[in-house]
């Protein structure tokens, strides 16, 4: 039996937590699930929207599951997600971007976006250096630049991709992004058997609306990757149906990549393709990847087949529809 936290998250993360936990259990793969809460709920209860107690769990269990959680746009508590990353080190965050069957998309697309996780913009090194003027400092290492490139041609000899893109801005922050360019660099010297390719994020940008799959597995920074992701996820559905993970040396947290969605929270029309699919990944990260493989086959399977669909695809299904639908699917694939 895993032992595993599960982070339900607020919003329609309770919705879409409960429907992965019952595909896991169709599954077969048996999970001691230690729930504890975080966000907003929680933050109004005892002023921190992360008690002590998540972090404790998850450097006990060594994995966690994480439904969304929000953050405040502006003011309030800093994000729950770069808390975790920040203080667990979570520092390769992994976004599988994939077509699914019957789901409206410009094209055809497999490929995986490496973000560097801890360091960036997203450092939160910012400041009012004078009245009307904040500063936000970028923050780039030698060891986080070149463990995130180590990482990137890693997944991609494991998974038998063969191309690695640097996607990255050196023309204009010669300095930061130099730095990163150069460990890239050094690091691919050790993967004969991986092409590196470099890329400009704006190219990079008009790449994916025209080849995505030219790419194949694209690391870059934390700002970069972020903004990249959500292109990706435009091109095969939403947010709603691509998975994601954070992983670091000690631990690894698999989230769902959109928001709470507050509006339609408790109304029973979430989709929970996100968190089920970052399940997915969960379970292979653990060594299940049997179970991983009946479930992803299953939802391939539901997609294909185009009578269960939830309403941010044009359907009427409702989260427990397609919850049904799919815990039946995966009951009836081989092994």
């Amino acid at each position: 039996m895993h032992r595993i936290t599960l982070i339900p998250g607020d919003g329609i993360g309770p919705e879409v937590s409960a429907a992965t936990q019952k595909v896991l259990r169709a599954s077969g793969v048996s999970i001691d699930w230690d729930v504890h809460h975080a966000g907003t709920e929680v933050a109004s209860l005892t002023g921190t929207p992360m008690p002590a107690t998540v972090i404790e769990s998850i450097q006990k269990t060594k994995v966690a599951l994480k439904g969304p959680v929000t953050t405040p746009i502006g003011k309030g508590y800093r994000s729950v997600n770069v808390l975790l990353r920040q203080t667990l080190d979570l520092y390769a965050n992994v976004r599988p971007v994939r077509s699914l069957p019957n789901v409206e998309k410009r094209f055809e697309v497999d490929m995986v976006i490496v973000r560097e996780n801890t360091e960036g913009l997203y450092a939160g090194l910012e400041l009012m250096i004078l009245p009307g003027v904040a500063q936000s400092i970028k923050l780039t290492t030698e060891k986080s630049s070149t463990r995130i490139a180590t990482f990137a041609f890693e997944y991609a000899r494991k998974n038998g991709r063969k191309r690695v893109t640097f996607v990255h801005k050196a023309n204009i922050m010669k300095i930061s992004d130099g730095l990163a360019l150069d460990c890239t660099r050094r690091v691919a010297k050790d993967y004969p058997d991986i092409e590196l390719a470099e890329m400009i994020v704006d190219a990079a940008a008009m790449t994916m609306v025209k080849d995505a799959n030219r790419l194949d597995v694209l690391v870059t920074e934390n700002l970069y990757g972020d903004i990249l992701s959500d292109l990706g996820a435009g091109l095969v559905g939403g947010l709603g149906i691509v998975p994601g993970a954070n992983i670091g040396t000690e631990a690894a947290v698999f989230e769902a990549v959109h928001g709470s969605a507050p509006d339609i929270a408790g109304k029973g029309y979430a989709n929970p393709t996100a968190l089920i699919q970052s399940a997915v990944m969960m379970l292979r990260h653990i060594g299940e990847a049997a179970a991983a493989r009946r479930i992803e086959t299953a939802l391939t399977n539901v997609y294909r087949e185009g009578k269960i669909r939830t309403r941010d695809l044009g359907g009427t299904a409702s989260t427990d529809d397609f919850t049904h639908a799919l815990c039946d699917a995966v009951a009836n694939v081989a092994d």
